[in-house]
């Protein structure tokens, strides 16, 4: 959007710099310009010079759209501003300052599988749930900047306690293995900042002005990783919409917001309403939904797209008989609008709805697109070679070494390493160091003994050369000399063989590719491994139905939407019915409404089946909350027969006109 096309208050929020400004943006209200435009005006009418400015946002795609309107704003002026996520500015901050926070610099960054391993091992007896629920405790203890010895203090319970002193043995591990999670890569940093002021003291001088988007969706941590990060000055941005705080399950705090009003008496507040997205009816049933929630700051959309269709609301008889009315319905929707399938998305509150509407989708050979489905970086075949990229990056990263000492397998089993682990234990030293270690070979005797030395000359060999030469040759040779392509079609049936090789392929493609536009050895592109999303690899845009939770679809925008399974019990969930949690879920279905540019469609079931059990349902208290302005079709409060024959006869009639149509 071209300066002249800004409305007054994204000016407004563009020029103002006179203290800390929170910019209200409500959904589809441009915020993303005006994140870029700030860049742009700063660089340009301010003289400011690019590297001062640093805007932070949450997802690489995000990072890397925001990089690219900023770069054509501002145009090539040697080094950009430092437009990054919070984890990957956080791991910036660990790598340059890794001596003070007793790091080395090629520390390892720890992926959920990593750190998933880690507490299997220290809870052996422990089943599952109690596992991930001990997980999640210390992770939003980390994310609110509670250390374990605090966490052991604060403790409510039984499970409490016991997490508290996971806590501290995880930790110890962490700091043995030289590797930190991805919730200390916001957490070390403030705590770094907090104990040496001189290293606050040099990032605040770095840092002219900050930007920072999405800050209804910051824990503590990343707050006061912003607030030091700006020191007395202030002098920042700060972008969000307390309406569409949907994270809190995952740490996010909306009472950020809050503390930024009340933390900085001098803070400006600047108001973006009108929203370029969505038709009124829509915008209409978004405010009224999100009007019954207490308010932060008073806000209420507006747009000058025009009425609109009208809401529509149906009842299905069951699940299956939802997924087939939304199919036909949007195969026969995309025919009379002569649309593309991207045009449409079909949205849900949980995973598990989005198996019918793909059997539905299959059956009538439409194609789509899965949104949440797992990531590259999850696939076996790219975890088992990031293991060596780790492992050449930081050598006491044992749970990277374990799993290329066993990926191809090569003679070394669980016996073998559990002999190693001892041995390392009693040397207080990683597995990889303990190898070469004088005696070892007493304590892990013969063949295996051999092998792990081999395993080592061999990780040395390639770690001397992947500090100087070309990513992409050391990969490729690293690759033929464990036989990694022959391992797979020596174990798997040949088709799911050739699926792992290709995305092997992609991988060794993409991060050669990498390596020779940053200018980076497979070493330094190794240390960011655990960071880098595929998401900058998928470019082109697909003409698909969108498939989404609505937690994935945030952020996104379709003109038709379908929001199915709004009932009772999914939406709002049923683990989510107290006050605080009811009023996230009704900025859940905000979200869902406001993703529609021209069209809307909810649907709900009467019954639905779930494994063999079928429940009754009711329609979800949202949808009464959404105004008098919706047509409903089926089950008891459908819209009167003589409106649907009208509208039927107006449809019939545009149809025949449509076909008499020459082209």
């Amino acid at each position: 959007m071209a300066a002249d096309t800004l409305n007054p208050p994204q000016r407004e929020a563009i020029r103002y710099l006179d203290g800390p400004l929170l910019v209200l943006a409500g959904a589809g209200s441009g915020k993303t310009r005006v994140i870029t435009q700030k860049i742009a005006w700063l660089i340009d009418e301010c003289d400011i010079a690019p590297q001062k400015i640093t805007a932070i946002t949450f997802t690489n795609k995000a990072a890397k759209e925001m990089k690219e309107r900023a770069a054509k704003l501002a145009g090539n002026r040697g080094e950009g501003p430092s437009i990054s996520t919070f984890h990957a500015l956080g791991a910036r901050i660990l790598r340059s300052e890794s001596r003070h926070a007793g790091l080395k610099p090629g520390f390892s960054i720890l992926d959920a599988s990593d750190t998933g391993q880690l507490f299997q091992e220290m809870l052996k007896d422990a089943d599952k749930l109690r596992i991930r629920m001990i997980q999640n405790r210390i992770s939003l203890w980390k994310n609110a900047v509670v250390g374990p010895e605090e966490a052991a203090k604060i403790a409510e319970d039984e499970l409490e306690a016991g997490a508290a002193k996971v806590y501290a043995e995880y930790e110890r591990t962490l700091r043995a293995y030289q590797a930190v999670d991805f919730d200390d890569l916001i957490r070390l940093p403030v705590v770094l900042f907090e104990s040496h002021d001189e290293v606050g003291a040099r990032w605040r001088a770095r840092i002219w002005h900050l930007l920072v988007d999405e800050v209804q969706d910051t824990n503590r941590c990343q707050y006061r990783l912003m607030k030091h990060l700006t020191g007395a000055r202030a002098n920042f941005t700060a972008v969000g919409d307390d309406d569409q705080s949907i994270y809190g399950w995952r740490g996010a705090d909306i009472g950020n917001l809050k503390l930024l009003r009340d933390e900085y008496p001098q803070l400006k507040i600047i108001k973006l309403e009108q929203n370029y997205r969505s038709t009124t009816r829509i915008l209409a049933a978004a405010n009224s939904v999100i009007g019954h929630n207490p308010k932060l700051f008073d806000k209420k959309l507006w747009s000058d797209k025009g009425h609109g269709d009208v809401v529509q609301v149906v009842a299905c008889r069951d699940n299956a008989h939802e997924a087939e009315w939304v199919t036909s319905r949007l195969q026969a929707h995309r025919f009379e609008h002569r649309g593309k399938w991207s045009d449409y998305a079909i949205l849900y509150r949980g995973n598990h709805q989005a198996r019918a509407f793909e059997e539905q989708l299959r059956a009538q050979k439409i194609p789509y697109v899965l949104s949440g489905g797992q990531s590259f970086f999850d696939k076996a075949e790219i975890k088992d070679i990031t293991s060596y990229l780790r492992l050449l990056a930081n050598q006491d990263d044992d749970p990277a070494f374990i799993r290329a000492v066993t990926t191809p397998k090569r003679g070394i089993g669980g016996t073998t390493l559990e002999a190693l682990g001892q041995a390392a234990g009693r040397r207080h030293q990683g597995l990889f160091a303990t190898i070469f270690a004088p005696g070892v070979e007493t304590e892990v005797p013969g063949k295996p003994h051999a092998a792990l030395r081999e395993f080592g000359n061999f990780i040395n060999r390639i770690e001397f050369r992947a500090g100087k030469e070309p990513a992409g040759q050391v990969l490729n040779d690293l690759l033929r000399a464990i036989g990694y392509q022959t391992w797979l079609f020596g174990t798997l049936d040949p088709k799911e063989a050739e699926s792992r090789w290709r995305n092997v392929q992609d991988f060794v493609e993409w991060l050669t590719a990498k390596g020779y536009e940053e200018n980076k050895t497979l070493v330094e592109l190794a240390q960011s491994v655990a960071l880098i999303s595929m998401l900058d690899k998928q470019d082109g845009e697909q003409d698909a139905v969108q498939l989404a939770t609505l937690h994935a679809a945030k952020g996104l925008e379709f003109r038709h939407v379908f929001l199915v399974g709004i009932e009772e019990g999914l939406l709002p969930h049923r683990e989510s019915l107290d006050a605080e949690k009811i009023e996230e879920e009704r900025r859940l279905m905000y979200v869902g409404i406001t993703r529609a540019q021209m069209s809307l469609t909810l649907t709900w079931c009467e019954k639905r089946k779930q494994g063999r059990e079928v429940s009754d349902r009711e329609i979800s208290r949202f949808v009464a909350e959404m105004g008098d302005d919706l047509k409903r079709v089926g089950g008891k409060s459908a819209t009167p027969a003589q409106e649907d024959k009208a509208a039927g006869r107006a449809k019939l009639a545009q149809f025949r006109t449509m076909l008499a149509t020459p082209k």
